[in-house]
């Protein structure tokens, strides 16, 4: 990483197309950048390619850049593209990956597929107890990725109260999956 004086400088450059600056960029940034996405993800090549996607962007939209602080732009960028990979890949791949461990699968495909029916379906007997409407954000939003802001516009809604539908339903999902893993680790024997 660099001081602020000197990243604005190398933006400044960058934003005129310096290639050299660009360069002078991903050199102090790029190691930095990866162990963050890194260690959220714990998956190399998940972390090199968001931090290289990043850097992609970077270059490509140089000239258009209405960035104040470098550092504070890269590092944001690295934890929202962590955050959408995250929400790409949803909660059920750390689900089936415990799965498989836990049982010691080599040949998961039968058995992933009803570790995964049985998470859904708990998920859903979960939502279940909650408000039709807050049901029906949380799906949107946690199971179809609508962003809240298209999410409001449906429902005729206020961000900030799609926001609270999400809190309370997140909440909810969470504790009650929570119940089912102590369940399941008590009953597997690993507890």
């Amino acid at each position: 990483m660099v001081d602020n004086d000197k990243a604005g400088h190398l933006l400044l450059a960058l934003q005129n197309g310096d290639a050299e600056a660009f360069t002078a960029i991903y050199k102090a940034y790029w190691y930095d950048m990866f162990l963050v996405a890194y260690r959220k993800l714990r998956n190399k090549e998940a972390a090199e390619e968001i931090v290289q996607d990043i850097f992609l962007r970077l270059w490509r939209e140089r000239d258009s850049l209405r960035v104040q602080n470098l550092n504070y732009y890269l590092f944001a960028a690295v934890r929202y593209e962590v955050i959408d990979h995250i929400r790409t890949q949803g909660p059920t791949v750390e689900y089936l990956d415990y799965y498989e461990l836990s049982n010691g699968i080599q040949d998961a495909g039968t058995e992933n597929q009803l570790a995964l029916d049985d998470l859904l379906r708990v998920i859903d007997e979960c939502l279940h107890i909650l408000p039709e409407k807050t049901r029906e954000i949380f799906r949107l939003h946690k199971l179809e990725y609508w962003p809240i802001a298209r999410i409001a516009a449906r429902f005729g809604l206020s961000e900030k109260a799609v926001e609270y539908h999400l809190t309370k339903s997140v909440r909810l999902v969470r504790t009650h999956l929570k119940e089912v893993m102590v369940l399941l680790l008590a009953t597997s024997g690993l507890l």
